[in-house]
């Protein structure tokens, strides 16, 4: 058999991802099959990882099992997680097992197998610039190949007619917080290096959780379990006047249909960053059954009378803080509702504080006369995920998980991610390799035509069995 020849150094790709998480790893699983694109995709990482800081013994990912990289899209997809399952010899477990929301240790896993085994995955490729090349009608993505030390080994360049950036987020220090997280050798960290310092955090005589949502639930009720009784030495506060259930109702699910994301797309920009706000509870609440269990086992440690040495206050921010004598550290409070002021001495921090979109001025600077902005400065995005810019810009930039300003709370929902990479590839190759549905809610978001809803199919005629044939 004649092997290829291998293309020209420079010669372009059709699509260079930039970021390799679930969202770009759902988007090259995709493209995987379809030989007429040339796809790379690039990440600084030695390897997928996915919040490994949060793969806490029973935690489970708060989305149902068919919410993988592809099923959404092509439940027909090699890649989905049933076939994962059945590569592993672990389809009946599984099956007996009666799981729709798996164990995220084994999203992990499953997405690690995933890209072990995508030929256009590039890891250890730091990306550094992005700039449109007008001569060539190309985008240039320069790149920093590194050694197993992360250090820089080789420099290079790809030329690309499309960029889909698939960066991610970052975690969230609040500015009160952020120098005592900075300092070295102080005991305040992010719920994302959780299970990197649990046996100092077990260790402690009190640590605060601060963050109301679903982090700060699994680390307190992690810290809970494993600390004795009476001698908990645990507080738990967050922003939100209560820690309060995630929306979970299937009507309220619908918030996370490409109806919804659609509709959200079509409001005005005002609007929008009103909804943003507002609908907290459909992504920042805690996970009903997290909840249940921290009340089953504060409630355990009455049953011999006393209460656990546990605090959970709700509404409550922390103005200042800093460090009192050599080991100890002091949170200012406030609570919100009352306007009152404590302060709390505290042994250990863990800031559950959540994420935030990574910035993409650094990476974009080179594009960024061609960019258009909204009023707040923020890249317009358009419904096919694309940042809006100049027309003597040719090809596209996708986003992904970085346009929850235009379309939504389903922006870092991974119940949405193949829908979307289908929709990016959709419109990449002009074509439709991907069938999407026109409609996928039963509530209709605004007044508005109705969707059109396809006629009943017909049950097919089968052709009866012959004996002999």
């Amino acid at each position: 058999m004649t092997t290829p020849p291998r293309p020209e150094p420079d010669a372009p790709r059709d699509l260079v991802g930039i970021g390799i998480g679930p969202f770009n790893l759902s988007l090259a699983a995709l493209a995987h099959p379809l030989t007429e694109l040339d796809t790379v995709f690039y990440d600084q990482r030695p390897r997928f990882d996915w919040h490994p800081g949060l793969l806490i013994d029973g935690a489970t990912v708060q989305v149902p099992f068919l919410a993988d990289l592809v099923t959404l899209a092509d439940p027909t997809s090699r890649w989905s997680f049933l076939n994962y399952l059945r590569t592993r010899d672990r389809l009946f477990p599984f099956y007996f097992a009666e799981r729709f929301h798996t164990h995220r240790a084994e999203y992990d896993a499953y997405c690690r197998w995933v890209a072990d085994h995508l030929p256009a995955l590039h890891f250890h490729h730091q990306v550094d610039a992005v700039r449109w090349n007008p001569e060539r009608d190309l985008f240039e993505v320069d790149h920093t190949q590194l050694d197993t030390d992360g250090e820089a080994e080789a420099l290079g360049r790809t030329y690309a007619r499309n960029v889909v950036l698939g960066i991610g987020t970052e975690p969230h220090v609040p500015d009160p917080l952020r120098p005592l997280a900075d300092a070295p050798g102080v005991p305040v960290l992010h719920a994302a290096d959780y299970l990197d310092h649990r046996a100092a955090l077990l260790a402690a005589g009190h640590v605060t959780v601060v963050g109301s949502g679903q982090s700060g639930a699994e680390v307190f009720l992690d810290l809970l379990r494993h600390r004795p009784a009476g001698r908990e030495g645990l507080h738990w506060i967050g922003r939100t006047p209560a820690f309060a259930p995630m929306e979970y109702s299937r009507l309220g699910l619908e918030h996370f249909t490409p109806d919804y994301t659609r509709y959200f797309h079509g409001l005005t920009e005002p609007v929008r960053d009103q909804l943003v706000t507002a609908q907290w509870q459909l992504h920042k609440g805690i996970d009903a059954g997290t909840l249940a269990a921290i009340h089953d086992e504060l409630y355990r440690r009455t049953l011999h009378g006393g209460w656990p040495d546990a605090v959970l206050t709700p509404g409550v921010r922390v103005r200042t803080a800093g460090r009192l004598a050599a080991t100890r550290l002091e949170l200012h409070l406030e609570h919100i509702e009352q306007g009152t002021r404590s302060r709390l001495t505290t042994d250990a921090v863990v800031l559950a504080t959540g994420y935030r979109e990574r910035p993409l001025g650094r990476l974009l600077a080179g594009l960024d006369p061609y960019l258009r902005r909204d009023s707040a400065e923020r890249p317009r995005v358009d419904e096919q995920f694309r940042l809006v810019t100049d027309p003597a810009v040719t090809g596209a930039v996708y986003v992904q998980n970085a346009e929850r300003h235009t379309h939504g709370v389903g922006a870092p929902d991974l119940g949405l991610a193949a829908w979307r990479s289908a929709t990016i590839l959709n419109s990449l190759t002009g074509k439709e390799p991907y069938p999407l549905p026109a409609r996928t809610a039963f509530t209709t978001f605004g007044l508005k035509e109705q969707h059109r809803v396809p006629p009943a199919r017909q049950p097919r005629t089968l052709t009866p069995l012959v004996e002999g044939r």
